[in-house]
């Protein structure tokens, strides 16, 4: 199975590439002198297939997804028990296609449902799904799709993160389909942050009306995650060849990618100025750019003080995994530093059932923890 081809943007210059071979993965945050602490990854399971996603039950367990075979596995931490819990049906896997996102419902397992995000070929043509899979006896069956993009999907630009947020809705992303222009139309999801029913339905209180759409003007996402403090949702966004964002979504807000895009200018604006105003600037932009993927918040992750309620999110450009301060309203960005680099990109990042975090490679899911 082949690794998603990435767009220009996401080329790992060579002197990253030279560092992140010379030295171990546990030494290589504290060699930066970006961090005060040495960070480590701890193994939870190594020898895997792309898991692109993944996500854990109460009990602990964890499902993930293979991007291009369309696998959905569940597997015991403890005893590293691992079987094809459900394989998703007609998944294509050109470019950054496949099996993207995964989420429980909120109350599982009384409410017995898997969610998945994956790219389906439906009669040669390719599109975005969301499908809501039921648990039965260790297994899932009866998968029915209740999203289905109406553009097609590009092989690149798919987004596919999903997850429930504390209203117990559910938000997806879904990446602009490699055409800027459909980012401001809101006709489409293609380039917005959705949110929805546990039916796939417009969920109450979103801003345009019987629309999925909650915000816009988005390029491509990998990562989301909401602040266990305020509630608020928080973005990683790709741009193209400058300008990776660290995003808080607004609801109703036009974050400014479009037709009008261009990396010449003052940044951010240059990659944020189309649409209506006003537009939202990102609180961090990354020039070059550093691939940002997976995103979560530290809420009792046992990584130290400094590391209470930080938001940490990873790149797949440079293998590494940064930690933000927020201000003290935490509405912006106040400091952030690298504490780890990881020897391959970095793709998912979760909170563990007790609070750990965790991280996805090509290869693995590791837990993050201290020397």
């Amino acid at each position: 199975m082949n690794p998603p081809r990435l767009p220009r943007s996401l080329v790992v210059p060579l002197l990253v590439a030279l560092l992140a071979l010379s030295a171990p993965p546990s030494a290589r945050a504290e060699a930066r002198g970006h961090a005060r602490a040495t960070f480590h990854r701890r193994a939870v399971a190594t020898g895997l297939s792309f898991p692109l996603t993944f996500t854990f039950s109460k009990a602990g367990r964890i499902y993930y997804g293979e991007k291009s075979s369309g696998e959905i596995h569940l597997l015991d931490p403890d005893s590293h028990d691992d079987r094809v819990f459900f394989t998703i049906p007609k998944v294509v896997d050109a470019g950054e296609q496949g099996l993207l996102g995964l989420a429980l419902d909120p109350d599982f397992p009384s409410q017995p449902f898997v969610y998945a995000y994956a790219t389906r070929d439906l009669d040669g043509t390719p599109y975005d799904q969301i499908l809501r899979i039921r648990y039965a006896n260790g297994h899932g069956k009866d998968p029915h799709v209740i999203f289905s993009s109406k553009t097609r999907s590009g092989a690149y630009h798919d987004g596919g993160r999903i997850l429930f947020g504390p209203d117990g809705f559910l938000y997806a992303v879904q990446g602009d389909g490699h055409s800027s222009k459909l980012a401001q139309d809101k006709s489409n999801t293609a380039g917005k942050v959705i949110r929805m029913t546990r039916g796939g339905k417009p969920a109450p209180g979103n801003p345009f009306g019987q629309s999925r759409i909650w915000s816009y003007g988005h390029r491509n996402s990998f990562g989301m995650a909401f602040d266990p403090v305020t509630g608020r949702l928080w973005e990683t966004e790709n741009g193209p060849d400058c300008n990776d964002e660290l995003n808080r979504i607004v609801k109703g807000g036009n974050f400014g990618w479009g037709p009008k895009e261009t990396c010449d200018g003052q940044a951010p604006q240059n990659t944020n100025n189309s649409g209506p105003t006003p537009r939202i600037l990102p609180k961090r932009f990354y020039t070059p750019t550093i691939a940002p993927t997976g995103t979560v918040f530290c809420h009792g992750c046992r990584l130290g003080s400094a590391s209470k309620d930080r938001l940490f999110f990873g790149a797949f450009n440079t293998s590494q995994i940064r930690r933000v301060t927020l201000t003290s309203n935490r509405l912006g960005v106040a400091s952030q530093e690298v504490v780890f680099t990881n020897d391959h990109g970095i793709l998912s990042m979760e909170r563990g059932t007790k609070g750990g975090i965790y991280f996805s490679d090509s290869g693995g899911i590791f837990r993050l923890v201290l020397a």
